[in-house]
C-alpha cells in the first residue's frame, strides 16, 4: 500500500486542501499523513474561517515526529498545497530534501517518491491570497524540487511570466517553467480544461464549463492525478481519469445542491473516465 505525505490545510467542515485530498486518496487505498499548515473550521470563501494558522515550530515538530517514527523512508508521494507563511514553505523544502535522502524501506526500495507541488498563491479575479513573501518562497524553494507542478492558469502565468489564453499558451508556459505541469482552468472556447505538458508530450482534457462548482476542485484534481500515477497509469489516462473524477463530483454536487464536494459519497466513481471529458493530444 502506498503512503502519501500532504503538506497543506486542514479545514474541518469544508472539502478543500489537504482535507479533500485525504478523502480522495483513501478511495485508492493510499495511506495519508497530513501535516496541516492551518487549522480552519470552514473555507474562507464562506466567511471568517475560525481556527488558526499553525506556527512554524508546531509544523516542523509534526514533521520531526513523522521522521522519528521512520516514515520518511516509506513515503511514495508528497503533495504540497496551501502555506500560511514563507517559514512553512522553507520547512516543506527541507522535508522534501530529507525524504529524498532517506533510504527506502518499503517493498520497492528502488522507487523514488513523487513530489507534486500545487503552488497555491491566488486565482484569476482574486489575485494573490497569500502574502508576497509566501508566494516568493513557493516559487524559489518548491518549484525546483517538484517532479510535477500543479497550478491553476493564473498561478502558471505568474510563475512563468507568460500570458495564457488557450491550451497552446498553457503548453508554452509549461516549457518556460521547465517542469512537467498539470494546469487547471485553461480556457478553450465554450469549454474549460486541464493541460498536462512536459518536454515530450502535452494533453488537454476538456469539458463544458459548469455553471458553478464547490471550492476544492483543484485540490481534488491533484490528488486524483497523483493516485493514477502511483497506480502506474500512463499520463493520458491519468489525466482523463482525474479530470473525469472531478467533473463527475462537481456535477453530482450541483445536481444535489451540495455546498461542498461529496468526495466520500462518490466512492469508486472517482476512478472512472467520464464520457463528458474530451481528450486531445497537443504535442
Amino acid at each position: 500500500m502506498a503512503t502519501a505525505l500532504i503538506l497543506s490545510s486542514h479545514v474541518a467542515a469544508s472539502s478543500v486542501g489537504g482535507t479533500v485530498q485525504v478523502l480522495a486518496l483513501a478511495a485508492f487505498r493510499i495511506d495519508t499523513i497530513l501535516a496541516p499548515t492551518v487549522l480552519f473550521g470552514r473555507h474562507p470563501g464562506w466567511g471568517a474561517p475560525g481556527g488558526a494558522l499553525v506556527p512554524v515550530e508546531a509544523f516542523e515538530g509534526m514533521l520531526d515526529g513523522v521522521e522519528a517514527n521512520g516514515l520518511f523512508g516509506q513515503i511514495d508521494l508528497v503533495i504540497t498545497g496551501y502555506f500560511a507563511s514563507a517559514a512553512q514553505v522553507r520547512a516543506a523544502a527541507r522535508t522534501i530534501d530529507a525524504i529524498r535522502a532517506t533510504p527506502r524501506t518499503g517493498d520497492e526500495p528502488q522507487k523514488k517518491p513523487l513530489i507534486i507541488v500545487d503552488p497555491v498563491m491566488g486565482d484569476a479575479g482574486k489575485g494573490l491570497y497569500v502574502d508576497v513573501e509566501t508566494a516568493a518562497a513557493i516559487a524559489d524553494e518548491l518549484i525546483a524540487r517538484a517532479d510535477i507542478v500543479a497550478p491553476n492558469c493564473w498561478e502558471l502565468e505568474r510563475l512563468s511570466h507568460t500570458q495564457i489564453k488557450d491550451p497552446a499558451g498553457a503548453v508554452s508556459a509549461a516549457l518556460v517553467l521547465g517542469k512537467p505541469v498539470l494546469v487547471s482552468s485553461v480556457p478553450r472556447g465554450p469549454e474549460i480544461g486541464v493541460v498536462y505538458a512536459d518536454r515530450r508530450q502535452a494533453w488537454l482534457a476538456a469539458h463544458v464549463l459548469a455553471p458553478s462548482a464547490p471550492s476544492g476542485s483543484g485540490d481534488l484534481l491533484t490528488a486524483l492525478f497523483a493516485a493514477s500515477l502511483l497506480d502506474g497509469q500512463p499520463i493520458s489516462y491519468a489525466l482523463a481519469r482525474a479530470v473525469g473524477g472531478v467533473w463527475e463530483t462537481i456535477s453530482y454536487a450541483n445536481s444535489r445542491r451540495y455546498p461542498e464536494l461529496p468526495v466520500s459519497e462518490m466512492g469508486s466513481r472517482l476512478k472512472g473516465v467520464s464520457t463528458a471529458v474530451r481528450m486531445e493530444r497537443l504535442a
